[in-house]
């Protein structure tokens, strides 16, 4: 095959009703796997979480048929997001996407590794530099995300003279499916790993949706990071609901049979919190319910440790992020207090990347990001 050049399209469009799915036909379309018109046929077809998978994977059957085979597998990725976790099809559709993905980018120019960690390892991608090597680009994702996902904006970064390290760290793609490795806010373990393996150092982080959280946390312990980009940043995850929605859910973690019965009903009533509630439980590794919520729990301001990143700063948010609230991008900023420097952007509708993390306009990321890290060769010039 031809060597693989993404592109991304510019525009976020509503084609279903619930605001999530509508996100994520968004998202595919917008990292340039699907076109808009399978995401608007997608949209037309599935009702809600209940149907996903069978639609998905009947529009991933579609595009292989008509020879969209980039398609076909992105479908498959769809299909498995909002299968439960106890579900065998899971990670028997997370399987048939890997399989699928490598076998299309056969003869892309990256070396895949699996990098040791506690007893198993993460999955990376090391993506050389087109032409000469403008510096070294270490990526990675956010609660529920896979690497192979990424591959569009590593692609393009690698093509703009960036080295791209690209990995799923615990939690993520094959180190929670095939090795049991649980999300830890103690990001700067696998980081420290990555490098380790790759003899990195002076490292640009990048750190995706809920990856904005956890590369801070790095940034914070690993000095090899010298620089720092949060597409989109969530700095304490019980600081997104309003405070007294915040408290009542700490006065409930301390109630366990009132907090499972409590579960129990919403999970019962609402499709999407049965499926949330599972996913964080799966990727948490954690029995039960209440223990995977207070395992998340620790996703919050005082274990990010802000005052310690010493490090240049990009952050990236949307101005109408479903997911994140403004003020967690002011909280932010405010809180890297001993950083070298920060530099902060809101995307607007009008740019068409005002959603959780710029889908809609992930050119506008890149080319940012770009004109961003030229500073410093400049000034590492004069």
């Amino acid at each position: 095959m031809s060597a693989y050049v993404p592109k991304f399209p510019v525009g976020y469009h509503r084609v279903h009703r619930t605001k999530i799915l509508d996100y994520q036909l968004n998202r595919w379309r917008s990292l340039g796997w699907i076109s808009l018109e399978e995401a608007q046929e997608a949209g037309r077809e599935v009702r809600g979480i209940a149907d996903w998978q069978a639609v998905m994977e009947r529009a991933s059957t579609r595009a292989y048929a008509a020879g969209r085979a980039r398609s076909g597998l992105f479908f498959l990725r769809a299909a498995e997001f909002f299968v439960s976790p106890e579900q065998p099809e899971k990670l028997a559709l997370y399987d048939r996407f890997r399989e699928a993905f490598y076998r299309h980018f056969d003869g892309e120019p990256f070396t895949r590794h699996e990098v040791p960690y506690a007893g198993g390892s993460v999955a990376a991608l090391d993506i050389p530099a087109a032409g000469g090597q403008r510096g070294v680009i270490v990526m990675h994702g956010g609660f529920d995300s896979f690497l192979e996902e990424l591959y569009s904006l590593a692609k393009a970064l690698s093509l703009r003279g960036y080295r791209v390290v690209l990995f799923d760290g615990p939690g993520q793609g094959s180190a929670l499916k095939h090795h049991k490795l649980a999300m830890t806010h103690e990001w700067e373990r696998p980081v420290a790993a990555v490098l380790d393996h790759f003899g990195l150092d002076d490292v640009t982080l990048i750190g995706v949706s809920m990856g904005g959280w956890l590369c801070f946390r790095a940034a914070a312990f690993e000095p090899r990071i010298r620089r720092v980009v949060a597409l989109s940043v969530a700095y304490d995850y019980m600081a997104i609901p309003p405070e007294w929605v915040a408290n009542f859910a700490r006065w409930l973690f301390r109630k366990p049979r009132l907090f499972d019965a409590l579960a129990s009903l919403k999970m019962a009533v609402l499709p999407q919190e049965r499926w949330g509630a599972r996913n964080m439980q799966y990727i948490m590794q954690e029995e039960s319910l209440r223990s995977a919520g207070l395992a998340f729990l620790a996703f919050n301001a005082e274990n990010l440790h802000s005052e310690r990143v010493t490090q240049d700063v990009l952050i990236l948010s949307g101005a109408e992020d479903h997911f994140i609230p403004r003020k967690l991008h002011t909280l932010q900023v405010q809180a890297l207090t001993r950083a070298r420097s920060v530099t902060d952007h809101e995307f607007t509708r009008e740019q068409q990347a005002h959603n959780h993390c710029m889908v809609g306009n992930l050119r506008l990321f890149l080319d940012t990001v770009d004109e961003w890290l030229a500073r410093f060769e400049l000034r590492a010039a004069s």
